[in-house]
């Protein structure tokens, strides 16, 4: 069954879009192209299981297994050489992909504390878009029990438009919540 809002994507957002950018051509609409989750630890320089409780947090957000980051330099004052491990990666692509920002929109972004929806100024200059979360806790898939440690993480949507304003007008129509 393909995902729900990859249909909402094809039936409605992508005739929208060509409306309002004037596009002739479907292909030319701007669409997603890749999801990538970024969770940075430092502490697991002095603590090496930090990494692994990372590690199976990332796989239960993103339904797929992530990969260690790890150190390019070493720097002397935060006690780090060059291959440690201090982070996890994933990069989502096609349905699942679809399926997080789904979640993301219309499950996890809700559960934010305090929330008014996600800053606008965010995106890179070519149709980018980046957001960082403090607590991993807002995803239902992580059982709250087994957390030793709150940890944020860097989500990045890279999308096929050229400016700011496309891949501000596709997330929007996606249904992310920008603050108005």
């Amino acid at each position: 069954m393909p995902a729900r809002l990859r249909e909402r994507y094809r039936t409605e957002v992508a005739p929208a879009l060509m409306r309002e950018l004037g596009y002739a051509n479907v292909m030319a609409v701007p669409r997603l192209e890749k999801i990538v989750l970024n969770m940075g630890v430092g502490e697991a320089v002095q603590n090496p299981k930090v990494i692994e409780s990372a590690l199976e947090e990332l796989t239960a957000i993103a339904g797929q297994k992530p990969v260690v980051t790890r150190a390019k330099k070493a720097i002397s004052n935060f006690k780090l050489r060059e291959g440690m491990p201090i982070g996890a990666m994933v990069t989502l692509r096609g349905e699942r992909m679809y399926e997080y920002l789904d979640r993301l929109v219309s499950v996890a972004l809700p559960r934010v504390r305090d929330f008014k929806g996600v800053p606008d100024r965010s995106f890179d200059g070519r149709g980018n878009y980046s957001l960082g979360l403090r607590e991993q806790v807002i995803f239902p898939e992580i059982n709250l029990d087994k957390i030793e440690k709150i940890k944020g993480l860097t989500v990045v949507v890279c999308t096929t438009a050229r400016a700011d304003a496309e891949a501000k007008a596709l997330l929007g129509a996606l249904g992310m919540p920008f603050r108005a």
